[in-house]
This record gives structure tokens, C-alpha cells and sequence, in this order.
């Protein structure tokens, strides 16, 4: 960009900027995770995950700091889970889906359905909902 005067020059060199947002609690460099927002009416202090943009008036905060803190005498700490973070299974999704990969694999007979049901396919040794066991193929 060129001014009257000749080019326009940063005052801040572009390389001592870093592009990793930093945990705002002095002397700390580590990189932040989370957002924190103080909502004065409530009382309420809302850490959620790390906000698209810095915010002048939120502080980003680091892991360690953002899992310790407390909030003022009175107020209610609001933590806020990341949507966007794959949520891992427990141990009832995981139960009910080798259950129900057990019961697709038992042999099972069925009548045939009144008003024209399809024909069964003869390949087919099983049916639970719309999975099909299949006999393995003759080596």
C-alpha cells in the first residue's frame, strides 16, 4: 500500500506476530482451547470452546488454566461442551450394536409375509431389519 510519502510500513513486523492464539493469563504461552466471557447481569462466568476470533472482551485460555477455574463468590461457572468434537462412544452404543450384529448373524426363519411380501432370496440364511447374512463362499 503507497501513501503521498512512499510505502506504507507495518508497525509491527509481520514475522513477531504468531498466528496460534495464546492463553491470556500473565506469563503463560500456551497455546489457548478455550474462550471465557463474563456475563455481568447473570453472574456468570460461560467457558466454552475457542472462539472463531479474539474477542476484546473474552480471554482465551490454555488447558490447564481453563479446567481450574473458579469464578467469583456468588457467580456460576456455565462450561460448554464442543459440538464439533466427535463424540466418542460409550459403553452402551458399543453393547447394543455387537448385540445387534449377533442377532443379524443368527439363522433365523420366516414366514412368509400375508399380501405379497418379497420372496426371499435363496442365498440368504438370515434377516434382521434390513441385514442380510449371507453364507460365505464355497472355497
Amino acid at each position: 500500500m503507497e501513501s503521498r510519502r512512499g510505502p506504507v510500513k507495518s508497525a509491527v513486523p509481520s514475522n513477531v506476530v504468531s498466528p496460534v492464539r495464546r492463553c491470556s493469563r500473565t506469563a503463560c504461552g500456551r497455546p489457548a482451547v478455550a474462550t471465557l466471557t463474563y456475563v455481568y447481569a447473570d453472574s456468570t462466568a460461560v467457558l466454552g470452546p475457542l472462539a472463531t476470533y479474539a474477542e476484546p472482551h473474552c480471554y482465551d485460555l490454555c488447558a490447564e488454566h481453563s479446567e481450574r477455574l473458579t469464578a467469583p463468590r456468588g457467580w456460576e461457572v456455565v462450561r460448554l461442551t464442543d459440538a464439533s468434537a466427535p463424540a466418542r462412544p460409550s459403553g452402551d452404543d458399543l453393547e447394543a450394536l455387537a448385540n445387534a450384529v449377533r442377532e443379524a448373524a443368527r439363522p433365523q426363519e420366516r414366514a412368509a409375509e400375508p399380501g405379497g411380501a418379497r420372496a426371499a432370496d435363496p442365498a440368504e440364511v438370515g434377516r434382521r431389519g434390513h441385514l442380510r447374512v449371507l453364507p460365505s463362499p464355497e472355497s
